[in-house]
């Protein structure tokens, strides 16, 4: 006959019947279990989820379905800032709820649940801010600079800084703590220091402005007013300007808003308009012939369209002309060397057809005195001619 171990229905009892705190020892283990499978089932879809995202973006990156691929990256990333004591947390929580606890003890696990929820939330939506300033200034600028650094981090800092306070706060009011008078004392506050530094956060949310409008950057050659130069640094409440005398030239972000700024970096050709005269011994063939002359001229450079070239009018002392074209290189330096060529071979174009600039000339004559007036009596005229 089949022996029986007298021991085991024994030690079955005892485990069953045994309390530690008021608990079961049976009941104690299912909860560790369940923590411990709760915890490695939350881990192990964790990194099931996080892999997948990461094969998705490779695979959308190779098909050039670059949206959808950021997409997954970024969820990747998000994952990624998952706490593990936060699912360790969780896993203890579905572990104590299954334990017979008083109510108040429920409570407490239902709070508890809310604050874990609330961290991780708070842990992914700081992840997700990094990560968004990060792709904003690769966009945008490719390579850090001073102003990523400073917008960068004016950003950041206001984001994280809305984000974990609105976090802090939700968790007070699941706590029971009353945050209305809280709220107000801060918003009260708020307004004091915002009234005490107001110069100084106008300056803030100007170089904020600068650095989501982009109206310049880091190596522009801007025109402010009477300040032309180029842009070194674009800091958090100042602007640093290298003008063209050489001296640096630091205006505030605000002041630099206000005014209108021509931002030469966009420049891609030059409009050049300029004029010139002609004196009036000037035949109308010789005038014809001049427009055309300065047309072949300026046809005759690389880089440069010619726009038109005309006898504008006529003027006090001399004809007119007004010539337009087009430069097709925007640097300044080779505008003016295009400027010179031409104007010379106006010159040696005018020479050799005997035509001359027009220039202010005046002739005087002398009126001799009438009979019977002093050799000093007399009227001059004056008239302007060529």
């Amino acid at each position: 006959m089949p022996t029986t171990d007298p021991s085991t229905p024994s030690l079955l009892a005892w485990f069953h019947d045994e309390t530690v705190w008021g608990l079961s020892l049976s009941s104690i283990t299912l909860a560790l279990a369940a923590t411990l499978g709760v915890y490695l089932g939350i881990t192990l879809l964790l990194g099931l989820a996080q892999r997948r995202s990461r094969r998705i973006a490779e695979a959308r990156a190779a098909s050039g379905r670059h949206g959808a691929g950021r997409v997954a990256a970024v969820v990747s990333e998000v994952l990624g800032g998952t706490s593990h004591l936060l699912i360790l947390l969780a896993a203890l929580l579905v572990g104590v709820g299954m334990l017979d606890l008083a109510p108040r003890w429920q409570a407490r696990v239902g709070q508890l649940w809310f604050i874990a929820l609330a961290l991780q939330v708070a842990l992914w939506g700081t992840r997700a801010i990094g990560i968004a300033i990060r792709r904003y200034e690769e966009r945008h600028l490719g390579t850090p600079s001073l102003q990523v650094s400073a917008s960068g981090t004016l950003m950041s800092w206001g984001l994280r800084t809305l984000l974990w306070a609105t976090i802090v706060l939700a968790m007070l009011a699941n706590l029971g703590v009353n945050i209305t008078a809280f709220v107000a004392s801060l918003g009260v506050g708020g307004i004091a220091i915002a009234l005490a530094v107001q110069n100084v956060l106008g300056d803030l949310f100007a170089s904020l402005a600068i650095a989501v409008d982009k109206p310049f950057e880091v190596g522009d050659f801007i025109v402010v007013g009477s300040v032309a130069g180029t842009v070194q640094q674009i800091g958090v409440k100042t602007t640093r300007i290298r003008s063209l005398g050489g001296e640096q030239i630091v205006m505030s972000n605000t002041d630099l808003l206000k005014q209108t700024i021509n931002n030469y970096r966009y420049l891609q050709e030059r409009r050049i308009v300029f004029n010139f005269t002609l004196s009036y011994a000037t035949t109308a063939p010789q005038a014809e012939a001049v427009s055309q002359a300065v047309r072949r001229i300026i046809e005759s450079h690389d880089k440069v369209r010619f726009d038109r070239a005309h006898l504008k009018g006529f003027g006090v002392n001399a004809l007119e002309y007004e010539v337009v074209y087009i430069v097709l290189d925007p640097g300044y330096n080779a505008y003016m060397d295009v400027q010179q060529s031409i104007n010379l071979a106006i010159m040696r174009e005018l020479e050799s057809v005997g035509v001359q600039f027009g220039v202010p000339v005046r002739t005087v004559h002398m009126v001799p005195p009438t009979r019977g007036e002093g050799p000093a009596a007399g009227a001059i005229s004056q008239e302007a001619f060529p």
